[in-house]
């Protein structure tokens, strides 16, 4: 089985890797640890959390007991709206620091646009950049108005903008504009939390390449040039996730994976987030 994870490399120069590791809704001390050693046994070194997740503790306990060598991991966290604001996001920032046992993470992002804080949350990404305690920064959630806007005033842009992405919302016209501006897309939710996997096209494909619907979708993303990041806490499951780096999905495949577009979220925004989506 070769699980040889795709390296992506960022507009700012660092690289990362294509497939990482979700470790939303995982709380518990035991689970957090073994999924990680479950993942990184099975060749992720991408481990994405946030300050929302209410985890960072528990994962730098994880990183610390299992000792992984930290040039090797590309870890990422998330300033939750609570948090943002310049010098809000620059404390909580160094706490989260703090709670994860690291100097720097790899990748800071905003996790929801908001009004009240829009640029000064950015600016202070900016700063914590500067002083190495992030190697990028990027945004969620943010649409192409949040990214035009930002782009009015922001010294250096996002290199990611993480964002729900799976079949049934497809998000072609964000990952383009993504792309023609040097940002790389990352799908959270990239198996649509399960609700996608009984679908007929999927399986029918997933039969032909001996792989299962879940599979295929991850090699949709792969195929497409999306970073993304499935989560479970099975170790059967973590290890299939990553093995799809042995096939290869047709033109007529994607297409057709394409066409199950239908706008569909399995995530809910903020209600404060979506009202200030408007207001942009």
């Amino acid at each position: 089985m070769n699980n040889e994870v795709k390296q992506l490399l960022l507009a700012d120069g660092q690289s990362m890797p294509q497939e990482g590791f979700g470790l939303y809704k995982i709380t518990d001390q035991s689970t957090i640890t073994s999924a990680i050693k479950y993942a990184y046994d099975a060749g992720y070194r991408l481990f994405d959390t946030a300050q929302l997740y209410k985890n960072e503790a528990e994962v730098g306990n994880a990183l610390q007991a299992l000792g992984l060598p930290r040039e090797e991991l590309f870890i990422t966290t998330k300033v939750s709206e609570p948090n943002q604001g310049f010098k809000q996001t620059i404390t909580s920032v160094k706490d989260s620091l703090q709670k994860l046992k690291l100097d720097y993470v790899n990748l800071l992002l905003i996790h929801w646009p908001i009004e009240r804080a829009f640029f000064d949350t950015w600016a202070a990404l900016e700063e914590l950049k500067k002083e190495g305690l992030t190697r990028s920064i990027g945004v969620s959630n943010y649409q192409m108005i949040h990214l035009q806007y930002l782009a009015t005033q922001a010294h250096e842009m996002p290199v990611i903008n993480q964002i729900e992405r799976h079949p049934r919302l497809n998000q072609q016209p964000l990952l383009q504009y993504d792309k023609e501006h040097d940002i790389a897309t990352q799908a959270w939710s990239p198996l649509g939390r399960g609700t996608i996997l009984d679908n007929p096209t999927l399986n029918k494909i997933a039969a032909n390449h001996h792989k299962s619907a879940a599979q295929v979708v991850l090699r949709w993303h792969l195929q497409s040039g999306v970073a993304f990041i499935p989560k479970s806490i099975h170790e059967a499951r973590i290890k299939q996730n990553i093995n799809i780096y042995d096939f290869t999905l047709s033109n007529e495949e994607m297409t057709a994976i394409n066409n199950l577009n239908n706008f569909t979220r399995v995530g809910k925004e903020p209600a404060l987030v979506y009202e200030y989506n408007l207001k942009y």
